[in-house]
């Protein structure tokens, strides 16, 4: 169907030598400078293709010539031989009896030339039609994608874990296995399509294919249908599937489970469930891709004199030991200790952020060792004194 189009569309540009009105520059056509490449003529053709396309400028002829010209100036800068003889010769190259011998008509070996067309006016007929411009036709329709959303703990998202869940979906028909034809009976071909599954209509200068209204790109009619599922080959039912989440994987992530959607119909593939992960946040550990963060308390005198201390992990508790002099909001990292890297058995890092804890109520005792501590601070130094005299010579 392609080659047809092909031909229709782009063989009038080609033949150029019979065109006697006078021709833009093609570098001016597409807005392109001798230097560019070839992806920037492409770029720049698409962009004009889009814009001058006759299905979006119906009866506008000046945009459908606007759309032949610049689809014969890339046919030529596309390929890098015609470019070059262009650019030695110009416009005389491709005229009959021209400089370079002539174009001398079309042949099969050009169509290299333009292998990238089909992936161009892809994305204009995706942009008309909602699909390619190679659109899938074969017998029977896919089943629709469907979407669980499944909520998880947070140590089952880090650990991974096996959960059923209960979706109601479209399954073949148990009656007529999916045919949509009643015991007995069979499909007839479709007289509309005459079979093919596709019409063929008009769109400007070129024919476009598109599915079949009637049999809907399947190609056969039910003429008696299933009493069970009134012909449409599927029913709904609930039904159990097992989900098996990998250990890793965080809040938003998308399973994608093949086959576990709707049934086709016409003997068409069933769709994909689509399992959206909605994770819960722990009370402990803050996660970031695949590190964790959680914040430990440590006295006053740990952090002076040091000490070992227990943090949690994912596993259970762990020893950490505090050197001495470690200020508040410092953080060490235990290696390994984070989540589970998807698909390989590594592991992120934790990150123990260390804070020290102040009492809010103590004993005559304790506030008697800590007016002591207070008057042994004096005989030491304070670094805060420091601090005022640099604030105090900023205003100076």
């Amino acid at each position: 169907m392609f080659c047809d189009f092909f031909l229709n569309l782009f063989l009038p540009c080609l033949l150029v030598g019979n065109d006697k009105v006078a021709k833009r520059d093609y570098y001016e056509v597409l807005g392109v400078s001798k230097s560019s490449d070839l992806s920037e003529i492409k770029k720049a053709y698409r962009a004009l293709a889009l814009k001058y396309h006759p299905d979006k400028n119906p009866g506008n002829k000046e945009a459908e010539e606007k759309f032949k010209e610049a689809t014969e100036a890339y046919g030529i800068l596309a390929d890098p031989q015609k470019r070059k003889m262009y650019d030695q010769y110009g416009h005389a190259a491709f005229s009959q009896g021209g400089g370079a011998g002539g174009f001398g008509g079309f042949s099969s070996g050009d169509f290299g030339a333009f292998a990238d067309f089909q992936d161009i006016f892809g994305d204009i007929f995706s942009s008309f039609f909602g699909g390619g411009a190679s659109g899938r036709s074969g017998r029977g329709r896919a089943g629709n994608d469907l979407r669980y959303d499944l909520k998880l703990t947070f140590e089952e998202a880090i650990f991974g874990t096996t959960k059923e869940v209960e979706i109601g979906r479209k399954v073949a028909c148990e009656e007529c296995k999916g045919s949509g034809a009643a015991a007995g009976s069979q499909k007839e071909r479709c007289k509309h399509c005459n079979g093919t599954g596709q019409t063929r209509i008009q769109q400007g200068f070129f024919t476009i294919s598109k599915t079949c209204p009637v049999c809907n790109g399947i190609g056969e009619v039910v003429i008696k249908p299933c009493p069970a599922c009134d012909g449409t080959g599927v029913k709904m039912r609930k039904g159990k599937i097992k989900v098996n989440v990998p250990a890793g994987v965080d809040n938003g992530q998308r399973l994608r489970l093949t086959g576990e959607g709707e049934a086709g119909t016409g003997g068409g593939p069933a769709g994909d469930l689509y399992v959206v992960l909605n994770v819960e946040e722990s009370k402990i550990f803050e996660r970031e891709d695949t590190e964790l963060l959680c914040h430990v308390p440590i006295s006053y005198t740990t952090a002076v004199l040091g000490d070992e201390i227990q943090v949690p992990t994912l596993e259970g508790k762990t020893t950490l030991k505090i050197p001495a002099g470690t200020p508040s909001g410092k953080i060490f990292k235990i290696r390994q200790q984070g989540v589970p890297i998807l698909g390989t058995s590594r592991r992120g890092d934790l990150n123990v952020r260390v804070y020290i804890k102040v009492p809010q109520k103590v004993s005559p005792e304790y506030k008697d060792l800590l007016n002591k501590l207070k008057e042994e601070e004096k005989n030491i130094g304070d670094d805060s004194q420091g601090f005022f005299d640099k604030v105090k010579g900023m205003f100076q």
